[in-house]
């Protein structure tokens, strides 16, 4: 197997470096930044691309969407030491390989080992919440859509649970005059005359 590896901590590559190679894996070559990991690609073609997501300049993120779209059949696997769902609903989207957990040392060679045979690889607290994670970024696309910010998201779909005002406010830490004045901002937005046709535009456009 040959691979790039790329991350803005030089310490981190080094240690990478001495991991893979002892399992007998060929490292290519070493990058310091998303700019050296679209270059090393274009020289190298590697197996596997092991990146780091968050780092200054370009992101392992954008680097990753500049490979893919040159070589749609690129593996890349994403380390970092960032649980964020926001991150692996995007690696998820772009096509990339996997997402661990720099914390996860043990698990990053079965993982390439992995890739390489052709699985996906997301870490065991990842996949369990990948569901969810997905769920959550699809409301907010749909509330993004009809110009409703998060909050006034929530508010529609507890108006659609059949809560009052007062039962809204304690839920959300709101006094009854804020979501009542939510509500007349939403019921505007939306063009709707009252609470039951808020409802019946929730289950229809955002449940």
């Amino acid at each position: 197997m040959k691979l790039i590896i790329v991350d803005d901590d030089k310490l981190v590559c080094s240690a990478l470096k001495r991991i893979v190679e002892a399992s007998g894996i060929t490292v290519e070559a070493v990058g310091y930044s998303g700019e050296d990991a679209v270059a090393l690609y274009e020289v190298h073609h590697p197996d596997i691309l092991l990146m780091d997501i968050r780092m200054g300049g370009m992101t392992g993120l954008e680097a990753g969407k500049k490979i893919l779209v040159r070589h749609p059949s690129a593996r890349i696997l994403f380390l970092t030491t960032f649980n964020d769902d926001e991150y692996i609903v995007k690696v998820l989207g772009m096509g990339a390989k996997g997402y661990l957990l720099k914390q996860d040392f043990e698990t990053i060679v079965p993982a390439l080992k992995a890739v390489e045979q052709g699985q996906s690889i997301f870490g065991d607290e990842i996949v369990s919440r990948i569901p969810e994670m997905l769920l959550k970024e699809r409301g907010k696309k749909d509330n993004e859509s009809f110009d409703l910010s998060e909050r006034e998201g929530e508010i529609v779909a507890l108006v659609a649970e059949g809560l009052s005002n007062r039962e809204i406010a304690l839920k959300l830490f709101l006094s009854e005059g804020t979501v009542r004045n939510y509500i007349s901002v939403i019921l505007e937005k939306l063009s709707l005359r009252d609470r039951t046709q808020l409802a019946i535009f929730y289950y229809k456009n955002l449940h």
